[in-house]
């Protein structure tokens, strides 16, 4: 990962328009060609982005980022470098869920058909080029079915199952895969972005998986 922090402004040319003028920014360069550019607020969200693919020409004091099937850009237009370094992070292990959240898996899959009747366990952790799926498995009918789990479902575990889901749909051996996205708690937002995108949710209750309760998870 590269971090730049400069003085620059930065005009996003596209399907729109925006600009953002001279001021101090972190510039983040990631080994995907990912560009994002940030100011010294906002959390974690960036100002303005280019995801890849992309390609980044350094021409003097303009940075020109070309996304590489759109033809977008990002042009920065630097005044001052103040500090330039490159470091190597390495494979990242991914994210290591919480103890309920990894029990929630585990009782899932033990239990499959608290999902529906007829369903077959394939995998759990089934692992694809951008990260493990939680659950894999077959419906009553044989279609493949991939479970994204979660303790408390938000929007950014829905993107992440659709993710999942575009990717095992190019697998001729898998496809068409439809979605599944269970948590003890799923945020309205989270559900209405689920629904648009054909995944279901489920609500699950811990304590019945666990068997202290009779089995009644809630299927949207």
């Amino acid at each position: 990962m590269r971090l730049v922090i400069a003085r620059c402004s930065v005009d996003y040319v596209g399907k729109l328009t925006a600009h953002l003028p001279m001021a101090p920014r972190l510039i983040l360069i990631k080994a995907d060609s990912s560009v994002s550019i940030h100011a010294d607020d906002r959390a974690f969200k960036p100002l303005n982005w280019m995801n890849p693919p992309c390609k980044l020409r350094e021409d003097g004091g303009v940075w020109t980022v070309t996304h590489g099937k759109t033809g977008e850009k990002l042009i920065l237009t630097m005044e001052e470098i103040l500090h330039d370094s490159s470091h190597e992070l390495g494979v990242d292990p991914g994210l290591i869920k919480d103890g309920v959240e990894a029990h929630l898996q585990e009782l899932l899959a033990e239990h499959i058909t608290t999902l529906g009747a007829g369903y077959t366990l394939i995998r759990r952790e089934y692992m694809t080029a951008i990260g493990p799926v939680d659950i894999l498995c077959r419906d009553h009918s044989g279609a493949t079915v991939a479970v994204e789990i979660k303790r408390r479902g938000e929007i950014d575990g829905v993107e992440q199952l659709t993710r999942y889901l575009e990717l095992l749909n190019r697998d001729p051996l898998l496809a068409p895969v439809r979605g599944v996205f269970a948590a003890q708690e799923i945020k309205p937002q989270a559900r209405v972005l689920a629904t648009d995108r054909g995944i279901d949710c489920v609500t699950l209750d811990y304590d019945a998986l666990r068997g202290i309760e009779p089995e009644n998870p809630t299927l949207f």
